[in-house]
């Protein structure tokens, strides 16, 4: 059965010492061996530690209470968790810890964000400890591990695996020499997208990093070949699970009144840079699927090129939320476009929500339009 709207966004307390672990769908971090076996590793070291990559916090929970704990997070919906459990957090990436102002580090490798991600986040912990100070170093040898726990080693110096489960490694290291500059941040590219060319900034991390990914063209295509370009004038478009704007720029271009919604916040700055840069207006928000609209917000047209993993694992909580989202969003008459690779099977939750739905292409990925009627098959709501 599909998962509502009101279940995704439920926030499940967990019982954990001096407290509660809150979890939810679509939050990274929990039931996951690489922060399993954080968790039973890690031990307090001085008296300040920084987790980088905490999701719900489960992988530093265990220096909760022993030593000052601060944690650095990207995503909106673990973010959610982090503050409803009252672990302390700031919505910020890796690069913008304080240099030289913690003990140890925490870092579960971001491996499913690619090389420059890791990358920065590597150099980040590095920059963050005070020489001596300690990290705690988790990932997959299948993803990586090896070849970025020699990379932190070359940053730092000393390291060694502690513990080894399955596929899953975490190491200690020490910061035994001065930590090098970040490396270059911001890259930007050019695309052309509906005969219109537009310059595109990004940080790593992003999806579809240095060009705009087939999928959301062929969306683009469709949505053009169903509407034509005044049919997206004037219209209210939410833009689901964003990115950096692939189709929330030519939306906007085309006269738009564009609301994007993002989870990730590097790809939400990645966002704000590209409409500043291309002079488009576009309202940006930061968000766990719907959660930051209010109440009442309805939309003409719903667009998006849906994630389809959580943490590198095939999970389809989020985008089944984009699903019952967008059919809970639009207004009735109002069409939601979807893109997707075949394989997912998306068909049967567009017929159960919206009765009906058609596939306007099939290109490599399939493009699929449902409209929302009269009457909605079914209520969900945000909570």
């Amino acid at each position: 059965m599909a998962l509502t709207l009101a279940e995704y966004h439920r926030l499940t307390p967990l019982p954990r010492p001096g407290g509660v672990l809150y979890v939810k769908p679509g939050a990274r971090g929990y039931r996951d061996p690489i922060y399993d076996l954080l968790q039973k590793t890690v031990a307090p070291f001085g008296e300040r530690a920084l987790d980088l990559n905490p999701g719900v916090g489960w992988g530093s929970l265990p220096l909760e209470g022993r030593m000052n704990v601060e944690r650095l997070e990207t995503s909106r919906a673990a973010f959610r968790c982090l503050s409803a459990s009252g672990l302390s957090a700031h919505l910020a990436p890796p690069w913008d810890a304080e240099e030289g102002a913690y003990d140890l580090v925490v870092l579960a490798l971001p491996a499913g964000r690619g090389t420059a991600y890791v990358e920065a986040a590597l150099v980040a912990a590095a920059r963050a400890l005070r020489m001596g100070g300690r990290v705690y170093l988790a990932g997959d040898k299948n993803k990586g591990f090896e070849r970025y726990f020699k990379e932190a080693k070359d940053l730092l110096g000393y390291g060694e695996v502690l513990r080894r489960e399955g596929p899953v490694r975490v190491a200690l290291l020490e910061k035994e020499k001065e930590a090098p500059p970040l490396p270059p941040l911001w890259q930007g590219f050019r695309a052309r997208l509906l005969g219109e060319e537009y310059a595109f900034f990004h940080l790593p991390g992003v999806f579809s990093a240095g060009k705009v990914d087939k999928a959301s063209l062929l969306l683009l295509e469709a949505l053009l070949g169903e509407m034509g370009k005044e049919g997206v004038r004037g219209k209210a478009v939410l833009d689901l699970g964003a990115g950096y704007g692939a189709l929330t720029l030519p939306l906007a271009r085309l006269g738009a009144e564009v609301t994007a919604v993002e989870d990730d916040l590097v790809s939400v700055l990645s966002l704000q840079r590209s409409l500043e840069a291309n002079g488009l207006a576009a309202r940006v928000l930061h968000s766990d699927v719907d959660e930051a609209l209010t109440e009442e917000e309805r939309f003409d047209m719903i667009v998006t090129n849906p994630p389809f993993h959580v943490g590198g694992a095939v999970i389809l909580d989020v985008a089944q939320a984009f699903v019952e989202a967008a059919a809970a969003r639009l207004k009735p008459g109002g069409g939601f476009l979807l893109v997707a690779n075949p394989f997912l099977k998306y068909e049967t939750l567009l017929e159960e929500r919206f009765g009906a739905f058609r596939t306007l292409l099939v290109r490599e990925y399939k493009v699929l339009f449902a409209e929302k009627g009269k009457t909605s098959q079914r209520e969900g709501g945000r909570r």
